[in-house]
């Protein structure tokens, strides 16, 4: 394994985030709240490790990491979509905390009432990382990889 393999193993683990939150949210609204647990414990160590190997690749790598190619209509999609995705990242760290700490004191109403809040927002950012992957080293990657440099 290399270093500039973290990339597309941030968004596989990204992707396992978004089954496992959408997963969890189907079987809460169902009343399978032990399932709703594991996919919703399944989420957050994905999650974490995600947040790990983005902080170890982005020290590593700095600058030279991102560099999205692509321009006119496609790069109005991709800045705002980044932009948007990585203001909710830093939202959802606090989010998701914040609803953790009600279930370990049993308290599903707080729990619940947060959750309303960081179920979508955690999914959109999941989602968001990896459509964001994709376009930056996949559909329009740098020319340095285009070229295999």
């Amino acid at each position: 394994m290399n270093i500039t393999d973290l990339p597309a193993i941030n968004a596989s683990l990204n992707l396992v985030s978004t089954v496992f939150i959408s997963t969890g949210w189907y079987f809460i609204r169902r009343g399978a709240w032990r399932r709703h647990v594991a996919c919703m414990i399944t989420a957050v160590i994905s999650s974490s490790l995600f947040l790990v190997g983005y902080v170890v690749y982005h020290v590593h790598m700095g600058e030279r990491s991102t560099h999205f190619s692509a321009g006119g209509f496609v790069a109005a999609i991709y800045f705002p979509m980044l932009v948007s995705h990585i203001l909710l990242a830093f939202v959802t760290l606090p989010l998701v905390i914040l609803t953790l700490i009600p279930v370990f004191r049993r308290r599903w109403d707080r729990h619940r009432r947060i959750a309303r809040w960081t179920m979508p927002i955690w999914l959109y950012v999941s989602v968001t990382g990896v459509i964001v992957y994709l376009m930056l080293y996949k559909w329009f990657p740098p020319l340095n990889l285009a070229l295999g440099r």
